[in-house]
């Protein structure tokens, strides 16, 4: 009896512990898990290695079992700790849910609403029509987050996303807002240095400019150029649109980017190489957001902004960027690029 009382108690113990579990160190439980290293996760979170490593360790105390499986490769997930992802996802999930409806629980046009988006078109296509749309809505404030790094919404990264990929997360709303096309600029400074390629084999005589980035299919320029490498080839490369775009009109070389770009009076030349590439524009929003006013007027004017009926730079069929120029006349002259430091480097 005694024996079995002893038991008892500490199996009492052990579920106390357990339910003492704090939500933060099972937060960090996902981190590991999503990034399968304590280092990176660590980076991610803020933290160092050490740190985080001892309150895994805490953790796996706590609840009585490990969770990882470590070694010089990384984190492996034990069967525990597989077992466990499943409930902790759902937890995580159903909490964002409570600070999402808290957000939008007051249903009038004011607050802020948190949009994030790649860098080239939030730089150049959402902040110019931002600035016409604060006048507008007075009490709102849009927060544009403008990076490659794709947000999650469904995590509470960002309200509003538009992003090159769609989510698959079933709680989300997507909406495909239209195709960015992209082809290969030079500037008319370079095109007068060293004149244009007319091959793909003539690339061996020129410089590109390459756009290494989250959201940013690595291999996609090889692909699209029929080249098997582009070793040699590469002059400059940077995380940034933006940069790609400074360097393109720098005369660095040939850089690929949107059809729009000359449209709206980027002073480019396109290269005529028969290749062109395509990524379309996914919006994508939690379903919770539906019953708050101002986040359903942000994603309309979003809807509004990028309608192909509108501007054809966003149609699905590929539209030569010098035919483009004419079509865009109102977009160049509300909303062109001049003006901008990128475009008018010093």
């Amino acid at each position: 009896m005694q024996q079995l009382l002893h038991r008892g108690a500490a199996m009492m113990q052990h579920r106390e512990e357990a339910l003492g579990a704090s939500w933060d160190d099972l937060k960090l439980f996902l981190a590991c898990a999503k990034y399968k290293s304590f280092r990176n996760a660590a980076e991610e979170l803020g933290l160092t290695s050490t740190t985080l490593m001892r309150r895994i360790d805490r953790l796996e105390e706590s609840i009585g079992c490990k969770l990882f499986l470590r070694d010089q490769s990384g984190l492996t997930l034990s069967d525990e700790g597989t077992a466990m992802i499943a409930d902790v996802t759902h937890m995580e999930r159903h909490a964002f849910n409570v600070f999402r409806r808290a957000s939008r629980s007051s249903n009038d046009t004011s607050g802020t609403v948190r949009v994030a988006v790649t860098e080239g078109p939030g730089n150049f296509w959402i902040l110019p029509r931002l600035i016409d749309f604060q006048k507008t809505y007075r009490k709102i404030t849009v927060d544009l987050r403008c990076a490659m790094e794709q947000a999650d919404v469904a995590r509470l990264e960002s309200d509003i996303a538009i992003q090159l990929e769609p989510p698959t997360n079933p709680d989300l709303i997507v909406a495909k807002l239209g195709r960015l096309h992209i082809y290969p600029f030079v500037s008319k400074e370079y095109k007068k240095l060293y004149g244009l390629p007319a091959t793909l084999a003539d690339l061996q005589d020129h410089r590109i400019i390459k756009q290494n980035a989250p959201q940013v299919d690595d291999s996609a320029y090889a692909r699209v150029l029929g080249l098997k490498s582009l070793e040699g080839i590469v002059g400059i490369k940077t995380n940034s649109s933006v940069g790609v775009l400074y360097a393109v009109e720098r005369g660095a070389g040939i850089g690929f980017l949107p059809t729009v770009s000359i449209a709206l009076g980027a002073p480019l030349v396109a290269v005529d190489l028969g290749v062109s590439h395509h990524a379309d524009l996914w919006l994508t929003y939690h379903r919770e957001f539906r019953a708050s006013e101002r986040h359903k007027i942000v994603v309309d004017w979003l809807k509004k902004i990028f309608d192909p009926r509108t501007y054809p730079c966003f149609r699905d069929e590929f539209i030569h960027p010098d035919a483009l120029v004419p079509m865009m006349t109102a977009a160049r002259e509300g909303f062109g690029l001049t003006g901008y430091v990128a475009t008018t480097p010093t």
